[in-house]
């Protein structure tokens, strides 16, 4: 029943649907942890730039940020991130796009972990003279994170069903794959389910381990 699978690489493309998760995965929390250190900061311009960008890419749909990154900054602008092998080129731009596009979710979420950490904390740490850059990174941020686990959490889950976007522009992860398969093969339902069987083994996990985690770190009030 599953014989022509024989004919296709499933695991190569769903190990780059999971390269494309991590390197996303990294830069967004990196850039969305920047973001929520810029709304929550004292300087109005830098608020403004971090609540302007996250009001802005969360309306903007994912397959367009994906599509300018590719004929925007790699055809039109020349930019081709390092490389000159278009399936590379393809592939980061793809990444770029993700955490463009991940990050605003990534920076709500710490962002309300931030907002649950008590006032009078930042207020002590403010009178006995650190800054804000050190209360932010020795006394707020450490606490945001824990409590916004499980919001990130789901932020994950939902990057890595995105990363099926990145197939618009030509990377071949599991979505790109099973366009192929359809084409060529008159196994539809198959097809779906083993695809969607890939992505619950991906997601699942994740959310199960990372759930459980959140619980254990999460602060108690």
């Amino acid at each position: 029943m599953f014989d022509f699978l024989d004919k296709y690489d499933v695991l190569g493309a769903f190990w780059t649907t999971v390269q494309l998760t991590l390197l996303s995965a990294v830069g967004s929390l990196i850039w969305g942890t920047l973001l929520a250190a810029m709304r929550v900061g004292p300087v109005p311009l830098m608020r403004g730039f971090g609540t302007a960008y996250v009001n802005i890419v969360r309306n903007i749909p994912l397959t367009v940020i994906i599509l300018f990154a590719s004929l925007g900054l790699n055809q039109t602008l020349r930019i081709d991130l390092g490389s000159d092998q278009v399936d590379t080129t393809n592939f980061r731009l793809a990444v770029l796009g993700l955490i463009v596009y991940t990050s605003a979710f990534v920076c709500e979420a710490i962002r309300a972990g931030i907002n649950t950490v008590p006032v009078g904390q930042a207020e002590a740490a403010r009178a006995l003279g650190l800054s804000f850059t050190q209360v932010l990174g020795l006394i707020v941020l450490p606490q945001a994170f824990r409590a916004a686990v499980l919001p990130l959490t789901n932020v994950l889950i939902a990057l890595t069903k995105n990363t099926t976007v990145a197939a618009a522009i030509g990377v071949a992860e599991a979505a790109l794959l099973m366009k192929e398969m359809v084409e060529n093969e008159a196994q539809l339902l198959l097809i779906s389910a083993v695809i969607a069987f890939g992505f619950c083994c991906l997601t699942l996990p994740t959310g199960l381990i990372l759930g459980w985690v959140g619980k254990k770190v999460a602060v108690k009030r």
